[in-house]
């Protein structure tokens, strides 16, 4: 850590901690109290003020996330500081459940965000569309298909979004990047939410992101199903909505995920 980050924060005591593959993160001491630092070089600093929008907006959800402390840069090191919380990978998933059906009810009269922001490392575009359809299409699959070729990779593509066509869901707050990772508990085993991608959308997309990467306790499901059902069709739209963050892992992580996205594009054209 740089000096002038510390002296900036006012930081003490710091030690590495785990806290994602992309930043250095640090639990440390400030004023008292532990909090978490991130810190990466300067280019990342709006990366890290999407990160800290997206936290406030899941705190004003109702959602149970880090409070970020401050953000910028120092020493040519971009941070963002938030609370320090003491998260387990156990808790009590239908509690997870419940909380998010309640965010999803957090809604706009309009899809997107008002700002741009990013999904792991790629960003990720929030201009707001006249359709569901054409959001999806415009600010999910076409640029992550573009980058796909600029990277090298063949793929056969029909217009799969035209599956969305006619479907038009409330525009719910969305986590937008929600797997395991992403989420944790607190010693009582109440659920926290971190790391988020927020926008506007089908909150039928952070569902089936849930299911992409081993999928949660069926606890966690059953809660969320109890508090608001999944409308009809709901099994071959995940298939759509998960392509965006499978094309995404492909090209952030290289080409083990081809095979998965071309089996997507595949089972998606079967349907059109």
């Amino acid at each position: 850590m740089h000096d002038a980050v510390r002296a900036a924060l006012g930081l003490s005591g710091e030690q590495p901690v785990r806290g994602g593959c992309i930043h250095h993160c640090y639990r440390a001491m400030r004023e008292g109290r532990p909090v978490f630092l991130k810190l990466n070089d300067a280019r990342f600093a709006e990366a890290f003020a999407a990160e800290a929008d997206g936290l406030q907006a899941l705190r004003a959800g109702g959602a149970r996330a880090p409070e970020p402390i401050a953000m910028g840069v120092a020493g040519g090191q971009a941070y963002l500081l938030m609370e320090w919380l003491e998260l387990g990978s156990r808790g009590d998933f239908a509690a997870l459940g419940t909380l998010l059906a309640a965010m999803h009810r957090a809604q706009s009269d309009r899809y997107g965000w008002p700002r741009d922001n990013y999904v792991g490392s790629t960003p990720q575009e929030n201009g707001g569309c006249a359709t569901w359809g054409e959001f999806w299409r415009m600010r999910r699959l076409e640029p992550q298909l573009a980058l796909a070729r600029r990277n090298g990779y063949q793929l056969e593509v029909l217009p799969v979004w035209r599956l969305l066509e006619g479907h038009e869901p409330v525009a719910s707050l969305l986590h937008g990047d929600l797997w395991s990772g992403n989420a944790g508990f607190l010693a009582d085993g109440a659920p926290v939410l971190f790391d988020p991608a927020v926008y506007y959308g089908d909150r039928e997309a952070d569902l089936a992101m849930t299911e992409l990467f081993g999928g949660f306790p069926e606890q966690f499901y059953q809660a969320y199903s109890e508090a608001w059902p999944l409308d009809k069709g709901y099994e071959l739209r995940k298939q759509i909505y998960n392509l965006y963050h499978l094309l995404n892992h492909l090209n952030l992580f290289g080409g083990g995920y081809l095979a998965q996205v071309r089996a997507t594009l595949r089972f998606l054209a079967h349907a059109l």
